[in-house]
């Protein structure tokens, strides 16, 4: 019998446009299939229980898929680059194929893993699938990595346009080798109480076939409007496939293609595609810096903001975390974030931005929180993220520029709709006082039977003190250095 070949899943869990897994088919050698669970590489950035719930799923999304074809999906557990290499010993595998990660400490085992398997005589092959670019390859004019990102984006578009997808296998042959695996429960990605993930149930479809639904429906319907809606949290106005590019159910480039296409049969769609378009090159932008900064999670990456005086106040980040601040848009996104696995980008740069500001607490607490909850957490979009809106990282937001939440409230949730459905007890406050419940007469407070202090708590940072007080902070830190 032929010797087959390996294919590792990663953050790709996909048939349709997966490099590694078309590359293996193309090959003609029988093919096996393995998704390697490893908490062990990652350290402190193994996957939190919001990103388990959604593996779980879309794990069992694909092994149904590759079903169908032939193919069953093999489990592991363990560091990647041993198990695969273990793996590709037990199979009697020529090739191993995978999707390269970009990410410091999975790419750091791409690494052994080719080293390792090119020594044992097994062919070592490793793609991209998963950025429109490959972040080595963008660089400035004098060959450095970009920390902004206007001229980033625009060395990405004079770049060769990413190629077109690839297609999904029709039928897959299957390695006759039988192989140990352990079974999807075996993994304990669920969490313990099921209630807890009612809401991501309710919220989410994980999946290549979800994949491809939400973005039919993105195309058909908030893209048409994309432009000038994507900041209003109280619309269905944005893609929502964040999630389902990050474990690689569709790709960039699938995504890509698709906009650029509905662009090219309804014209009037330009607009609001690049800006589309951008905000997936904020995606690649994030994954850039990451890449040429192997340390963005942990460290500053303007350096003078080693000396910041962060709080240590736990009871703060504690009532922030649970959506108890008195600050209703902060609340609803907050309590958004733990009810559903996500938050909309306007309410999560409010939330972050009061977070490091008026509570003066370091962005990297926010950044470990956000890492557990989101459906969505990637590694680069969160550090990116949370150091941009800190002021302390690539082409950040001046540290000066301190979100006012109620003026935020009022402006991007005008009837107050995106806070009523997530903080319930302010449902019957009238539009024009439901973003700034203490400055509502107790009238009528009490006859949308609001109690400050009972029903609802009071705010628990004065915004025009906090922002003196993250000033003075700022003011401090720039006579320092």
């Amino acid at each position: 019998m032929p010797r087959p070949v390996l294919v590792l899943f990663r953050n790709d869990l996909r048939l349709a446009d997966n490099p590694a897994l078309h590359a293996a088919t193309e090959s003609g050698a029988p093919v096996a299939c393995a998704f390697i669970l490893d908490d062990e590489t990652p350290g402190r950035w193994r996957m939190g229980g919001a990103s388990r719930w959604w593996l779980h799923h879309s794990l069992a999304a694909l092994s149904t898929s590759l079903k169908e074809r032939g193919v069953r999906l093999i489990l592991r557990r363990g560091r990647f680059d041993d198990e695969a290499h273990t793996l590709a010993g037990e199979l009697n595998a020529r090739a191993v194929y995978w999707n390269r990660s970009f990410e410091p400490a999975p790419a750091s085992a791409d690494k052994s893993l080719g080293a390792r398997l090119t020594a044992s005589g097994i062919e070592a092959h490793g793609f991209n699938a998963s950025l429109l670019f490959d972040p080595a390859a963008i660089k400035t004019g004098s060959g450095t990595g970009f920390r902004v990102f206007t001229p980033f984006w625009r060395a990405c578009l004079a770049a060769p346009a990413p190629r077109l997808p690839l297609p999904a296998p029709a039928h897959l042959n299957a390695a006759e080798h039988a192989s140990a695996s352990l079974s999807l429960e075996a993994l304990k990605l669920l969490p313990v109480k099921p209630d807890w993930a009612h809401g991501l149930r309710a919220s989410w479809t994980p999946g290549e076939a979800g994949a491809r639904d939400r973005l039919a429906s993105f195309l058909d319907g908030a893209l048409g409007h994309y432009a000038d809606m994507r900041d209003r949290p109280d619309i269905d106005g944005t893609s929502r496939l964040s999630a389902h590019l990050h474990f690689g159910e569709i790709s960039a480039r699938s995504v890509w293609h698709a906009v650029q296409h509905a662009t090219a049969v309804s014209p009037s769609l330009e607009r609001n595609a690049a800006k589309f378009l951008a905000e997936l090159g904020w995606r690649e932008f994030s994954a850039h810096l990451l890449f040429h900064t192997p340390d963005l999670p942990e460290r500053n990456l303007r350096g003078e903001f080693d000396a910041f005086p962060w709080s240590d106040d736990l009871k703060a980040l504690s009532i922030w975390q649970k959506g108890q601040t008195g600050i209703p848009i902060l609340d609803a996104g907050m309590r958004e974030l733990w009810q559903t696995g996500t938050m909309h980008n306007r309410v999560r740069m409010i939330a972050a931005s009061f977070l490091v500001k008026h509570l003066l607490i370091d962005w990297r607490r926010g950044a470990e929180w956000f890492w557990d909850t989101l459906v969505d957490a990637d590694l680069a979009n969160n550090s990116a993220s949370w150091q941009w809106v800190a002021g302390c990282g690539a082409d950040a937001a001046p540290y000066f520029r301190i979100f006012n939440p109620a003026l935020q409230g009022e402006k991007f949730d005008p009837d107050g709709a995106y806070v009523r459905r997530f903080v319930p007890e302010l449902a019957n406050v009238p539009a024009r006082h439901i973003h700034a419940p203490w400055d509502a007469p107790e009238s009528v407070l009490s006859q949308a039977g609001v109690v400050l202090g009972k029903t609802y708590p009071h705010p628990c940072m004065d915004l025009a003190i906090g922002r003196k007080r993250a000033l003075e902070a700022f003011s401090e830190l720039k006579k320092a250095a």
